[in-house]
């Protein structure tokens, strides 16, 4: 039988106050995680985000409905709940989401903007979403490296977010999964600063997923800059 240990954490970082909002639920038949990241730029972000990780709080697993599309739907319906808000607050705010669902010996992810999900697997990054920014299509067509999409003018200039009606196009994935498999959900306040070759080396030397979040935020808080963004992650291993 797989047992899921997790941990969550979020901080305000150098910023006034915190926008970002992450979750970690148990299910029935299943668990679920949530980072969002409220957009600064659009006012209330962390009402933004907190409508997203408050949703996914109250959604529950339907039995009789495949993972993938349970995931697909609630965060459609998260979606159309945040713009009845905006519409009700007469607010333009935004979010990104990236969303973790475990159920069984299966995991589904999805993701809208650059809020970030590693999957990790037999000892390597298996693989990581794609940033719906303009400096990672930068990185696509080769203007920058991987390494650089944190640091670039355009990092923050998203395509896509949750909020909005034209650009809520998320991106999902799914795969089996086995003991020694690792999922982190992190903001860019936390992956500007950590590359992703550490992000594995600080899984290998963890026990925990608790212990694996604090070697990822050692390595941010050693680098992270006065003012720098809200900080959050979420650790998941699989044993």
């Amino acid at each position: 039988m797989l047992v899921i240990d997790s941990f969550a954490f979020t901080d305000k970082g150098g910023r006034d106050h915190n926008e970002d909002s992450v979750l970690e639920r148990r299910l029935e038949g299943g668990m679920v995680f949530v980072a969002a990241d409220g957009l600064g730029g659009h006012s209330h972000g962390e009402v933004a985000s907190g409508c997203i990780t408050e949703h996914f709080s109250e959604a529950d697993l339907d039995p009789q409905t495949e993972p993938a599309e349970w995931l697909r739907r609630e965060l459609e319906a998260a979606n159309n709940r945040l713009l009845a808000l905006k519409k009700k607050r007469h607010s333009g705010m935004k979010s990104t989401a990236a969303v973790l669902l475990i159920a069984g010996k299966k995991a589904c992810w999805t993701h809208v903007g650059d809020t970030r999900i590693y999957y990790l697997h037999d000892d390597s990054v298996f693989s990581v979403t794609e940033d719906h920014s303009v400096a990672f299509k930068k990185f696509l067509v080769g203007e920058i490296t991987y390494d650089q999409i944190g640091m670039d003018e355009d990092q923050s200039s998203l395509l896509r977010s949750v909020g909005s009606e034209d650009r809520f196009i998320p991106e999902s994935g799914s795969s089996d999964i086995k003991a020694g498999d690792a999922f982190l959900l992190c903001t860019d306040g936390l992956w500007k600063y950590v590359l992703r070759s550490e992000v594995l080396i600080d899984l290998l030397k963890s026990e925990s997923a608790r212990e694996w979040a604090e070697n990822l935020l050692l390595r941010y808080m050693e680098r992270a800059e006065k003012g720098c963004d809200n900080v959050s992650l979420i650790t998941v291993m699989i044993k």
